[in-house]
């Protein structure tokens, strides 16, 4: 099972850090991505990074605002969300996959089959 955190209001401008880990097995061995879905729309995948942490990749909103990183030490996966935009606001989901064949790419295309309840994020003055 994957647990986020970090969810929260914040301002439009402003930054959040939102976090993954998981209960049951190491992210080190995980291909990780970031989903959203706001309200009304569909689920959108936001970033991914490799299981060797060398490889990235975003979905075009949020290229130069975002960043995902993993921290092998505490086993966890980060968003690193910068500049934040109305538009960014929603459920974020951590999604997992131990299929991805490359160890060092992603793809936001991937099908990803762990996933956690989302932490929520706002937007708003």
């Amino acid at each position: 099972k994957l647990v986020e955190s970090g969810g929260d209001l914040v301002q439009p401008g402003g930054s959040l850090r939102l976090s993954c880990r998981s209960t049951e097995f190491s992210l080190d061995d995980y291909t990780v991505a970031w989903f959203r879905q706001a309200s009304g729309r569909e689920r959108e995948p936001v970033a991914c990074i490799s299981r060797r942490g060398n490889h990235d990749d975003y979905v075009d909103s949020v290229k130069g605002r975002f960043s995902i990183d993993r921290d092998f030490a505490t086993r966890a996966v980060y968003l690193q969300m910068a500049n934040l935009e109305s538009d960014d606001a929603g459920i974020y989901y951590c999604a997992a996959t131990a299929r991805w064949p490359q160890s060092s790419s992603c793809s936001l295309s991937a099908y990803f089959d762990h996933w956690g309840q989302g932490t929520e994020v706002n937007v708003s003055e």
